[in-house]
């Protein structure tokens, strides 16, 4: 699958923030923890809602795309030590989600935005912990130089898309938290144990990106 045909997929797909559809459409945590849905069906507040975007950044290797991706530093408030996106809080400095994922992945990972070329955007994400996420998805074009924040990024390294392409690297797990079982996705990669949100956008960009069968 190269970049053209990625770009062509996102732009029909109904998951592109272009179509109006699209931008009511919403996924989180509650995809699996229906509980976390309040009476009217709407998860969390949007007044309570903290704007967030990540870059779902796809590299050209030899082999392939590659998803680049991050570990966070252990002291960290929100997620220590778990594997996610670039990305952060949408500030005001932001004239919207493309330019808060593009300022972000600069400061975590040092690649300049001159090196990444936006193709579209995932369903907005909803977390547990009340953020409201927009994945943004990049092309990244190489060679680029990777300088990654001592304070927030332990680790900068890229998984083959082919790895979250194959339905048999998604998994269903579920933990106790709080007296409550609670469900989430999970793609493990080698030593990485890629779960949660990072692993619910994924799952997302497999089904606007999968072939449809053709007895479908």
């Amino acid at each position: 699958m190269d970049i053209d045909i990625i770009r062509d997929q996102l732009s029909a797909s109904e998951f592109n923030t272009g179509n109006s559809a699209a931008n009511e459409m919403m996924r989180g945590d509650h995809d699996l923890n229906p509980e976390f849905l309040l009476d009217d069906n709407s998860s969390i507040s949007d007044d309570t809602l903290r704007p967030a975007a990540v870059m779902v950044g796809l590299v050209d290797r030899p082999d392939g795309l590659h998803v680049l991706l991050t570990r966070r530093t252990e002291n960290l408030e929100h997620h220590p030590g778990q594997i996610s996106f670039p990305g952060g809080h949408i500030d005001k400095v932001d004239a919207d989600a493309s330019h808060a994922a593009l300022r972000e992945t600069f400061e975590e990972t040092g690649i300049e935005s001159k090196h990444i070329s936006i193709i579209g955007s995932l369903d907005t994400y909803i977390t547990r912990t009340g953020f409201s996420i927009t994945p943004i998805i990049g092309f990244i074009s190489t060679p680029f130089k990777l300088i990654a924040d001592p304070i927030e990024v332990a680790e900068i390294f890229e998984v083959p898309l082919a790895h979250f392409m194959n339905p048999a690297n998604h998994q269903l797990h579920e933990r106790t938290f709080e007296g409550a079982i609670r469900k989430f996705y999970a793609m493990p990669y080698g030593d990485y144990y890629i779960w949660g949100a990072t692993a619910g956008m994924l799952f997302n960009l497999y089904e606007v990106l999968k072939v449809p069968s053709k007895d479908a």
